[in-house]
């Protein structure tokens, strides 16, 4: 069932101006570590090797601050993404796969997060801790709903949700907080009529698009550590669920421009490309995620498949020269 798909693609989870976003003109801004904007360069890079270690090596001489897990944590979703992803509907996305071994790993990192974020909390309640508690939370409602388990999803993401809440009440200008909270409202008011009874006999709270769209707009143009993923979460959904193609790749492009090395970006772009009827654009795009030298083996042949697949869709050839 779809039901409670709330948190399943939450997360976790802005070079172009973009005229659709409107935001304050004052965002409060967390206060990360110097060494995290490096890491998520290396992830959104795709460099996940490299991310995973910077990310540990943060984890050993930050020990008791939760952001290095949750970093971690961010750059195995992305492999995980990217072999889960199959090309459905004209479009590249993870929709769901069974339980791995390897998942333990991620569970556990989303769980130190949550650990250490709670433990503090207990001791001096602050902004910033009530967020990494969130996104803790968040991070394991995706991989719980990508897997289909869908009681966990749902206690996870209310649970996240709460915790945002929570650090927007202590202080309302926190705009990385809105990813999650836009999230949440994007995906409870997208739920199938079926879905929405089943949530309301499970007391999950309620959502609207409308705000939805307008928190991740926000996170995406003001937040410190979301304002990729936000981005990206924004054009997928613009995509899948309200076929805002133009909007969706105007909100997109920034990305792809920053991190032309990233395989999904590439694949995200094509797809919107050829739901615009610009095959030519399309194909450049699917032919550079070939092209593309991907660390890990597994991830670079599922993206060659994901991407022959879309060019077969095109009606066109795959000439690249890749096998």
């Amino acid at each position: 069932m779809n039901v409670l798909r709330i948190a399943c693609r939450a997360g976790s989870v802005c070079l172009l101006f973009l005229s659709p976003i409107v935001v304050p003109a004052r965002a409060a801004k967390l206060t990360v570590p110097p060494e995290a904007p490096a890491i998520l360069d290396k992830i959104y890079s795709f460099d996940l090797e490299g991310a995973v270690d910077a990310a540990q090596r943060m984890e050993q001489e930050r020990p008791n601050h939760p952001l290095g897990y949750l970093l971690e944590a961010e750059a195995l979703w992305w492999r995980i993404w990217c072999t889960s992803a199959e090309f459905k509907y004209g479009m590249n996305d993870a929709r769901r796969r069974s339980k791995l071994k390897e998942d333990q790993r991620y569970f556990e990192l989303s769980a130190k997060a949550l650990s250490l974020a709670e433990s503090q909390l207990k001791q001096n309640e602050s902004t910033e801790m009530q967020f990494y508690a969130g996104m803790a939370e968040a991070s394991a409602a995706r991989l719980y709903g990508l897997r289909g388990e869908n009681r966990n999803t749902a206690r996870s993401g209310v649970r996240a949700r709460e915790h945002l809440l929570r650090a927007k009440t202590l202080d309302p200008d926190l705009a990385d907080a809105d990813l999650g909270l836009g999230l949440y409202n994007y995906y409870v008011d997208t739920l199938s009529s079926l879905a929405r009874i089943l949530r309301f006999f499970m007391g999950i709270p309620g959502g609207s698009k409308q705000e939805g769209v307008r928190l991740l707009e926000r996170a995406a143009a003001q937040g410190v550590l979301t304002s990729n993923i936000a981005r990206f979460y924004l054009a997928l959904n613009l995509h899948r669920y309200d076929q805002q193609y133009e909007k969706a790749l105007s909100i997109l492009a920034p990305l792809v421009e920053k991190y032309p090395a990233n395989p999904l970006f590439q694949l995200a772009r094509g797809d919107l490309y050829a739901k615009l009827g610009r095959k030519l654009q399309a194909l450049a795009c699917y032919r550079a995620a070939i092209a593309l030298p991907i660390q890990d083996t597994e991830c670079q042949s599922h993206v060659r498949e994901l991407a022959r697949a879309s060019i077969a869709a095109l009606g066109m050839k795959d000439d690249s020269g890749e096998h």
